[in-house]
């Protein structure tokens, strides 16, 4: 982590420079409150978060809220970043930082904010995201449009969480009704279709996406697979409503 006296705020972006700045993530910003941190004698910076605020009611530091800074840059507050064990090391228990670990958000508007930058919050100017990644990734991948697909790596960046949670993804495939979600819209992180997903192929087809396939000599058998630049869904708005 590096300190900045000034920090760009990039909409659709999230922090210019900054290694989880993408403009489908839901984790773009992590911002912390002062007052949360200082109770449990932890320094400015040792949770890695982007931007530590002072002086908001923990009434209304809450997902769904915004800030608004003096520039103009806005960001909203998204939902609770989850305590885990890179942190561990600060706490006698992560319980003690349950609801206190910050809380990621998405940039609304573009511009520049500083170290004393002045900033307004509003409660419940947007819908909180869910507390539960599966809760995310329905609200996520409802929103594919038809003729249109998307990649496991996709999914993740989108619900906001780690690589390490690629190994979820057919779990959560696995118990999501696909009369009520397109889950054959989605594809694994190179484009290919998930045996799993009954008639995936006859319903891309049908939706105007061409399938192609292609040899496995492991197991003789052709593998079908979408070409993704042509139909990959990248909606970068998501979040802005």
């Amino acid at each position: 982590m590096v300190e900045l006296k000034t920090l760009n705020l990039k909409l659709s972006h999230g922090i210019e420079g900054d290694i989880n700045a993408d403009p489908i993530s839901s984790r773009q910003v992590l911002i912390v409150r002062y007052e949360d941190i200082f109770d449990l004698s932890i320094k400015p910076g040792e949770l890695r978060e982007n931007i530590v605020v002072t002086g908001i009611e923990f009434d209304n530091f809450i997902p769904g809220s915004l800030l608004t800074f003096e520039s103009g840059a806005a960001i909203r507050l998204a939902f609770h970043c989850e305590p885990c064990k890179r942190i561990a090391h600060l706490l006698e228990s992560l319980k003690s930082i349950q609801g206190k670990r910050g809380i990621l958000g998405v940039v609304i508007k573009s511009g520049k904010i500083q170290v004393s930058s002045n900033f307004q919050v509003k409660a419940d100017k947007f819908p909180a995201l869910s507390e539960n990644p599966y809760g995310r990734f329905l609200n996520f991948i409802i929103k594919i449009p038809s003729g249109k697909v998307v990649t496991y790596k996709q999914i993740i960046k989108g619900i906001g969480v780690d690589n390490s949670y690629l190994r979820a993804i057919p779990t959560y495939l696995k118990k999501t009704s696909a009369a009520d979600y397109p889950v054959h819209r989605i594809l694994d992180s190179k484009g290919y279709l998930i045996t799993y997903v009954n008639q995936q192929k006859d319903k891309l087809e049908t939706e105007g996406v061409k399938i192609l396939s292609e040899a496995d000599l492991l197991s003789n058998l052709n593998k079908s697979f979408v070409y993704i630049k042509d139909y990959l869904w990248q909606d970068y708005t998501i979040y802005l409503e």
